[in-house]
């Protein structure tokens, strides 16, 4: 049986372990309903240029149908010498129809081929990832009113900063997310450009009608040059940046969170069927799929490195390294997708440990930027409050009480200007009700932006 790729040129068969060597069908097989689609496409195409009849393309279209039923089934077997998935559907189709099989590939290159097939993918896999980023945004969205009334410690360096609201940490991840998401829908308009028709490198003389090919698999427009198409792999590289970007705000909560599930911290508590235990210590309850998921974001960006190399160094138009580009995406996208498909029903099913976090609330000065504040209302240089401040903070530490504890007159023992009114800004409680401005955590404007995010992810559903 002849081999499609190899043309009579040859004089002799391809080295087995060549063919093994060379072979991508172990990865490039996911490809095929993409390949099937855009060979449909063609079809009916070259038919309407009239360079297959519409007899030859119905056939053709007829038999591309059944070739996907063996495919989704599994029975077509699976062979080296074929390469790849284009390949296996190319021999196939002349399996059935002979010469009228072979005119499917007139005016198209595997290189054009490929290409149109794996930006079909990427744009499915990429509309699928943020369907699964809003599910995650819309499980942090189901907590805030459930949690509005909790107040966490919020730190910079590992230690305690300010008061927030929990929902304001929420929210925080929701517009994380949403960057994501805002940086797939741009990336997206790069993927969806069609490459079929670019040929191998140079175009054709086939009177070929590309417009039609890209409207009918959905594309937004065509490439412009097709030199530059048969080698441009940045639609690759910029869906590896975004999902990377999408792994690091994943491993940032991920850690967050398995330190908050510490006995140290005890801020929260993760479902038990995310959790796994310990083959020797009993009392263990680990965050594992947490861990795991801080742990694969580092494959997602090793795949952005190797894609980054992979590429850095090739010359214009399709060169066989380009092969080599399918596995880090495929995997990148395989693991986010799993990553957020377990993050949304584990932050649905956390729950924050109340008692602890009220115990503990009052520790660590929070109130302490809200007193400054209050002086620097009153009339008060800021650089003079905050060292007042950082001397009133001195000395409870020595009593080994709050802010909220001092006596007055050991307040005005340091900022005589102080009254009784600034009783209303101590305490973690009263520091979150002194908040007012757009984007803080005072309780109004959490409330506004739960809100707003009520309504832009139903909106979206």
């Amino acid at each position: 049986m002849e081999s499609p790729s190899r043309g009579g040129v040859f004089s002799e068969g391809t080295d087995s372990r060549v063919e093994q060597f060379a072979e991508s069908i172990s990865f490039d097989r996911r490809l095929y309903h993409q390949d099937i689609r855009g060979s449909k496409a063609h079809a009916q195409m070259l038919a309407g240029q009239g360079l297959i009849s519409d007899e030859e393309c119905e056939a053709i279209c007829q038999a591309l149908e059944e070739i996907r039923g063996e495919l989704d089934s599994g029975s077509m077997p699976m062979r080296f010498e074929l390469e790849d998935i284009h390949m296996h559907i190319e021999q196939a189709l002349i399996d059935r129809l002979g010469d009228v099989g072979r005119k499917l590939h007139t005016a198209r290159s595997r290189n054009d081929q490929v290409s149109t097939d794996f930006r079909m993918w990427v744009r499915e896999a990429l509309e699928q990832t943020d369907q699964l980023l809003a599910e995650v945004q819309r499980a942090f969205l189901g907590r805030c009113e459930k949690d509005f009334d909790v107040v966490l410690p919020a730190y910079t360096h590992l230690q305690r900063a300010q008061p927030v609201l929990a929902p304001h940490y929420w929210l925080a991840y929701i517009e994380k997310f949403q960057r994501d998401r805002e940086r797939i829908a741009d990336c997206i308009q790069r993927v969806n450009q069609s490459s079929l028709g670019v040929a191998a490198v140079a175009g054709t003389s086939l009177p070929i009608d590309r417009h039609r090919t890209a409207g009918e698999l959905g594309f937004a427009g065509i490439t412009r040059n097709s030199l530059d198409t048969s080698s441009d792999r940045d639609f690759v590289l910029e869906s590896a940046f975004v999902l990377s970007v999408i792994a690091t705000h994943l491993s940032g909560w991920a850690e967050e969170w398995i330190l908050w599930s510490t006995v140290e911290f005890g801020f929260i508590q993760c479902p038990h069927a995310f959790c796994t235990g310990s083959s020797i210590m009993p009392q263990k309850v680990n965050p594992d799929v947490l861990e795991l998921t801080r742990g694969k974001a580092a494959r997602v960006m090793g795949n952005l490195q190797t894609l980054m190399i992979l590429t850095k160094g090739l010359p214009l138009a399709y060169n066989r390294d380009l092969q080599e580009d399918k596995p880090p995406l495929f995997d990148s996208f395989d693991t986010i997708q799993i990553c957020l498909q377990l993050a949304a029903p584990l932050v649905a099913g956390a729950e924050l440990q109340r008692e602890r976090i009220a115990a503990q609330i009052e520790e660590g000065y929070l109130d302490a930027t809200t007193l400054m504040e209050h002086m620097i209302a009153a009339g008060m240089p800021q650089r003079r409050a905050h060292h007042l401040v950082g001397a009133i903070v001195g000395e409870a530490m020595q009593r080994k009480v709050t802010l909220a504890e001092l006596p007055l007159d050991v307040l005005q023992k340091h900022a005589p200007e102080l009254d009784e009114s600034v009783r209303d800004v101590l305490g973690t409680r009263n520091a979150i009700e002194a908040f007012t401005s757009e984007g803080s955590t005072a309780p109004a404007r959490v409330r506004s932006q739960i809100q707003y995010w009520t309504e832009r992810l139903s909106a979206s559903e």
